[in-house]
């Protein structure tokens, strides 16, 4: 077989972790797929501009299309980012035979089915192993791994940012507007870091992993997303001294031919292995009906870990060109699903709130829990000198999600309730 051609969309930080990697990894990557790979042809913004890496001058160009429709490259790898341009090249790689490697959550979150529709048409291999989770094979092990078993729920740590934010907050008690600021000086958070603290960035990548775990078309709009801004070192407080740590999850539950998708700060039990996931590290659980549960951790983001998922893509790519079965892969969302009710979603919950400290206001919240039928598996009274009022920590047994949002309703109208300061979904 020939050499294999790269045509390499992109050439930042994950774009030179691939030419690391398959520049010098040529014998390794040989060994395995009987046949060299090499990096033909690289889109860059400036030609001109100095690098931290030797890059043959003459494989730099600044026209995608140069690259998309070169005859001799085989592979097209996006790692510009992006939506709008990145679906014209990738649409029109497919268009021209070429298999396309894709790091690209948002494109694929917002896009996938067609892409993938239209590989499958042409007889193109499409992967996006590095979407999600970085450095964890978290996409083909939810393809090929759970081939056999019924994933029931898959619960991640998906957004370092916000991780590494929440881990600072809960060991050194830091304020979130100073671990923000840190995190943009170090480079884990951008000067509008909006997409990562609001969740959007983990409702992207959730979109993808329920859809393949749940082998159903998910849509973006189908997921919940609330970020961490709104998280205080009040209720990080709370949660240690309850047992719990707090963490944005990106929650994804079936049952039967219901499914519910949503990304939130979460209150997770300390014994739970997910709640000992720290800093920018991601972690993926994932519960299958015959599996039972199971875990994958590792780095989530970062120049070479990423890249060494693009490359495990573009291996997978040249086994299956050598086999003569590309395009046979292409993920296709055969379930009908459909989206439980706010009735349907039921977990457990911690509520934080301030009250007047008088006789009787413990007995009306209790009234207003019980006439909504919500039971309550704890109270507590924690001291609070600085304020007037007082506090009251409650922990919901597991009830629906629409019967908390009542209960919400008719604190907000009662006198006794000063503010509902906190209300997180309780998991582990």
């Amino acid at each position: 077989m020939k050499s294999v051609k790269i045509g390499l969309l992109g050439l930042g930080t994950v774009g030179t972790g691939v030419v690391r990697i398959v520049e010098g990894h040529q014998e390794d990557l040989a060994n395995q797929v009987a046949t060299s790979i090499e990096i033909a042809k690289i889109l860059v913004k400036d030609r001109t501009k100095a690098r931290n890496i030797a890059i043959d001058a003459a494989k730099l160009t600044e026209d995608p299309w140069e690259i998309v429709r070169d005859p001799n490259i085989d592979i097209i790898v996006e790692v510009m980012g992006g939506i709008g341009q990145s679906k014209e090249v990738i649409l029109e790689a497919l268009e021209q035979g070429k298999h396309v490697v894709t790091a690209n959550k948002d494109l694929m979150a917002l896009h996938g089915p067609e892409i993938l529709t239209k590989a499958r048409e042409k007889g193109c291999d499409v992967f996006y192993e590095a979407s999600v989770a970085g450095g964890i094979p978290i996409i083909r092990t939810l393809i090929e791994g759970f081939s056999s078993d019924r994933i029931k729920k898959i619960m991640g740590i998906v957004n370092g940012t916000t991780n590494y934010i929440l881990t600072k907050m809960s060991q050194e008690g830091a304020a979130y507007a100073d671990v923000l600021k840190e995190a943009q000086e170090l480079g884990y958070a951008e000067a509008d870091p909006t997409s990562d603290v609001e969740g959007l960035d983990a409702a992207r990548k959730m979109t993808i992993l329920s859809s393949l775990g749940f082998r159903s078309k998910v849509d973006l709009e189908d997921v919940t997303a609330k970020g961490i801004s709104a998280v205080t070192q009040e209720d990080i407080q709370y949660a240690k001294k309850l047992g719990y740590e707090v963490k944005l999850l990106g929650i994804a539950e079936r049952q039967d031919d219901l499914i519910s998708v949503s990304v939130q700060p979460t209150m997770v039990k300390q014994s739970h292995p997910i709640a000992s996931v720290n800093g920018v590290f991601n972690a993926v659980y994932v519960h299958g009906e015959a599996v039972g549960e199971t875990m994958f951790y590792g780095a989530g983001a970062g120049e070479m870990p990423t890249a060494t998922s693009v490359v495990a893509d573009v291996v997978a790519v040249v086994k299956n060109m050598k086999l003569g079965v590309n395009g046979r892969q292409a993920h296709v969302s055969y379930n009908v699903t459909k989206q439980k009710t706010d009735e349907q979603i039921a977990s457990k919950y911690f509520m934080l709130l301030h009250v007047e400290d008088r006789a009787g206001v413990l007995a009306q919240i209790a009234q207003v829990f019980s006439s909504l039928d919500v039971s309550i598996e704890s109270v507590m009274q924690p001291s609070a000198p600085n304020r007037s009022g007082a506090e009251l920590i409650i922990i919901t047994h597991s009830t629906s999600k629409a019967a908390m949002n009542r209960v919400i309703d008719e604190f907000e109208k009662l006198a006794a309730v000063q503010k509902i300061k906190s209300v997180y979904r309780v998991e582990g």
